[in-house]
């Protein structure tokens, strides 16, 4: 287990790289950092010159791997880390040194168990893309299937997990401070974090994840999903379709092959609307760089390390919540945030119908070039602190998905309305599956399956129930060891040990940069 000292040591390591691109200042000043985390702040930056203009992202990136994942992380947390950071990491991007491909032919032949001629007939040494986790190869099969092989870099899963583990124990501390830290819930921050990205780190679930998109996405025209080489894929490999298309982000080049820039971009809205409010599975790492367009406008996404999911019942919820939003209903969006419990009993459902309406009502009627989905969501993160609201992490990578959909949407395409393009498929998707027919045959459905669990109810009756001395189910969030908890100062001697090692490390950073400046 590792030791508070080290994780302590590890952040005062990482906040001397912020301080240094300008990044701990407005952490620093805001008024809802806790005075313990201010104060280990001004240790970390001890004799670092920093920027006035911050710089997040190339911070994060200086780090290292899994703060660029921590930092993708935080883009969609501006109620946590503030809304000027919260923009600056949505463009933070994922790029690497590559390593050399030595490395990567070993970890092809002992993850696949053959040799890489005996894989592929060409492999490109060069690879096409080099991120935190991993980097692909363009290559051809035996049988002449042109593929991309994306291989995990070696020793990543370590390095990963060492990182998190200081991020958990942070987390921990932070929320045991209470207040505001509390609400925001940093522990299950995190907890997610270490999900998805242990997702990530295996290739084999990222291939699934493809093939259970392509299943929700077949009755879509002009998308597509490339087709997974299971042969040639296990949890550190993964061989795909590759494919031949025009990179989204270069609009130019989509003008001068001829494609309908607006037809894209209101494809694009809708596949993502169909992939989050139908299928309730959305891709929810669709920046720039992770979405093709094919000779006949075919719409190609990649990348499905970072997927999304939503229950039916949250989905009617958040189609409800849209379309209140688009009509005006203010009232009835209020009602949904309480049935759902995302606002506590004890505040008043008018109240909080007119903080909706602060933030709505400002955006009606305006043109159609100020309109943004993405300032709507901001505002309705802005009223959660007023009203209790804890955070939803499910509904915050769907907010970051849809900040980045219609940030492409609009690139393409300046003068579309994401309500004009969204809203017609949401209100048909409403009247199908909240309308009569719909409602009868959900309630069927549900009294079927209540019948059919009867018999089995009385035989699982005694393993709901707890017996006497069985242990609860584990927490949803790492168990840490409070550094300020007497069986915690008992063992490693103590705050002043802890202390020390905090002022040794800011002393030894300081002496550096004073070298470095003398």
């Amino acid at each position: 287990m590792t030791s508070s000292r080290t994780h302590i040591f590890r952040l005062l390591k990482w906040g001397r790289t912020l301080a240094k691109h300008g990044a701990l200042r407005d952490i620093e000043n805001h008024k809802a950092t806790p005075p313990q985390v201010r104060r280990l702040l001004r240790i970390a930056r001890l004799g670092t010159i920093q920027p006035k203009k911050p710089n997040y992202s190339a911070a994060l990136q200086d780090i290292g791997p899994a703060a660029i994942k921590l930092g993708q992380t935080l883009a969609t947390r501006p109620d946590l880390i503030g809304e000027e950071a919260a923009r600056d990491l949505l463009h933070l991007q994922d790029n690497l040194p590559p390593v050399p491909f030595d490395g990567i032919r070993q970890e092809i032949e002992a993850s696949l168990g053959k040799t890489v001629e005996e894989l592929y007939s060409f492999i490109d040494p060069v690879p096409v893309g080099a991120a935190s986790i991993a980097q692909v190869h363009r290559a051809t099969t035996m049988e002449g299937r042109d593929v991309a092989v994306k291989v995990l870099r070696p020793g990543i899963i370590k390095k990963f997990t060492a990182d998190i583990e200081t991020y958990e124990w942070a987390a921990a501390h932070l929320e045991a401070i209470g207040g505001e830290a509390k609400r925001l819930r940093p522990q299950l921050v995190i907890a997610n974090f270490r999900r998805w990205t242990m997702r990530e780190l295996d290739l084999r679930r990222e291939a699934a994840s493809a093939s259970e998109l392509a299943e929700h996405m077949t009755s879509v025209e002009r998308f597509e999903v490339p087709a997974i080489d299971w042969d040639r894929t296990s949890g550190r490999v993964l061989t795909l379709d590759w494919v031949d298309g025009i990179k989204i982000s270069r609009r130019e080049d989509l003008i001068a092959a001829g494609h309908d820039l607006k037809d894209i971009a209101n494809r694009l809205v809708n596949t993502f609307l169909k992939q989050a409010i139908e299928a309730g599975y959305f891709h929810a790492d669709m920046h720039q760089g992770n979405l093709f367009v094919k000779p006949d406008g075919t719409i190609v996404a990649i990348d499905f390390g970072i997927m999304g999911r939503i229950n039916k019942k949250a989905r009617f919820w958040l189609a409800e919540i849209l379309y209140g939003l688009t009509t005006g209903n203010y009232r009835r969006v209020a009602e949904i945030h309480f049935e759902a419990q995302y606002v506590p009993d004890h505040h008043n459902m008018e109240e909080f119908a007119t903080a909706l309406r602060a933030v709505g009502e400002p955006m009606r009627g305006k043109p159609v070039s100020e309109l943004s989905v993405g300032d709507m969501l901001d505002g309705l993160f802005a009223i959660t602190r007023d009203f209790d609201m804890e955070t939803q992490p499910h509904l915050l990578l769907l907010q970051k998905t849809m900040v980045m959909v219609e940030g492409i949407a609009t690139d393409l395409n300046p003068d579309i309305n994401m309500w004009d393009a969204s809203g017609p498929y949401i209100k048909n998707w409403i009247r199908g599956e909240l309308g009569p027919e719909a409602a009868i045959a959900d309630r069927i459905n549900d009294d079927l399956d209540t019948l059919l669990m009867l018999p089995d109810i009385v035989r699982r009756l005694d393993q709901q129930l707890p017996r006497k001395g069985g242990a609860p189910p584990p927490p949803p969030v790492a168990e840490i060891n409070l550094m300020w908890s007497r069986r915690e100062s008992g063992k490693d001697g103590g705050f002043w040990r802890y202390a020390g090692t905090a002022i040794l490390a800011a002393a030894a950073g300081a002496g550096a940069v004073w070298m470095v400046v003398s």
